[in-house]
């Protein structure tokens, strides 16, 4: 059996330039932080032939062309692998919730997969890889955060280059943050369910197409965000978090003019209150209309009690240093 873990994530800055329909023509940057909520994949070889998948769904079948799960199905088809194996998905979050949860399956899968077959990637093949699975072989309207902040882990600044044979080229580092800060970050930032589960497609298949169309609002809101991002690294590395949580507040605000379905009345009713009672910035993680709002707070127990009264329900966690990890190879 083999088991492999993938942390989601928090998205920190710079939000939607990720996406190549941007970076391609004016480089993209974005802050990510892995959390310690993961998904696991268990892979094992049954008794008797077939594929049998256990996600939020079961299924039993003879070919790759049967299979629904379009991640699993790609990732099967691009190995070649055999067709007597039982994959396993468990996940501490439901996806669906802002947290990358997809871009985390899949390189929890194919590390598993890679691993069944006695093959070693590298931090980025693995991204790679798993970008290439979602964007390039089932044509997903997505970024490349999710991918590569579930291999890399940590709290890490990625950089999307433009380049000009249109293949991606991205680079990434650590952010450098001391063990004050990212304490301050892991006490003060707060995550809230907010009981929405939403398809991000919609949103992002508009902003793609917008952005591929060089629409001029949508270009310069992607440009801000991106500036945006880069004082985020700065106040956080700087260890003015405060700075960080009015940035955050800023970042909200051009977010939600990208699109209609960013938010909603009840978001807005639940952010507008969180603002005046603890709460110095925050905003939808993801690309918005439901999921998780993030805070950074300068007074938790205050927030913690308000948001619990108007029926949200709080995921605590902490940050995760390892990044897509082999835990059990027997």
């Amino acid at each position: 059996m083999i088991i492999t873990r993938s942390p989601l994530r928090i998205s920190l800055g710079g939000g939607g330039t990720d996406l190549p329909s941007y970076y391609n023509n004016n480089d993209g940057f974005v802050l990510s932080a892995a959390i310690n909520k993961y998904v696991y994949v268990s892979i094992m070889k049954p008794f008797i032939k077939g594929i049998f998948l256990k996600y939020s769904k079961t299924e039993i079948v003879n070919t790759f062309d049967e299979i629904e799960h379009p991640i699993i199905r790609e990732s099967l088809r691009m190995l070649n692998f055999e067709t007597q194996i039982e994959i396993t998905t468990l996940a501490d979050i439901p996806s669906g919730t802002g947290l990358g949860s997809s871009g985390s399956f899949t390189t929890a899968l194919l590390k598993a997969l890679y691993s069944k077959n006695k093959r070693n990637l590298t931090k980025q093949e693995l991204a790679e890889l798993a970008c290439y699975i979602e964007i390039d072989r089932l044509g997903e309207p997505i970024g490349k955060q999710d991918q590569y902040i579930s291999s890399v882990g940590g709290l890490s600044a990625f950089k999307f280059h433009k380049t000009k044979d249109g293949k991606n080229n991205v680079t990434f580092n650590s952010l450098k943050v001391s063990n004050e800060t990212m304490l301050n970050l892991e006490n003060n930032l707060l995550l809230f369910f907010t009981g929405f589960s939403r398809s991000a497609s919609n949103i992002l298949m508009d902003q793609n197409k917008r952005s591929l169309e060089n629409d001029k609002d949508m270009i310069n809101n992607l440009h801000f965000v991106k500036d945006l991002g880069f004082k985020c690294k700065e106040a956080i590395e700087s260890g003015n978090i405060e700075l960080f949580g009015k940035l955050m507040n800023e970042h909200w605000v051009h977010k939600k003019k990208r699109s209609n379905g960013m938010s909603n009345s009840k978001i807005d009713e639940w952010y507008k209150l969180a603002i005046k009672n603890g709460a110095v910035g925050g905003k939808i993680v993801g690309a918005g209309g439901g999921g998780f709002l993030m805070f950074l707070a300068d007074n938790v127990s205050l927030l913690r009690r308000t948001m619990s009264k108007a029926g949200l329900q709080e995921v605590t966690f902490r940050f995760d240093f390892e990044g897509t990890k082999l835990l059990v190879n027997e």
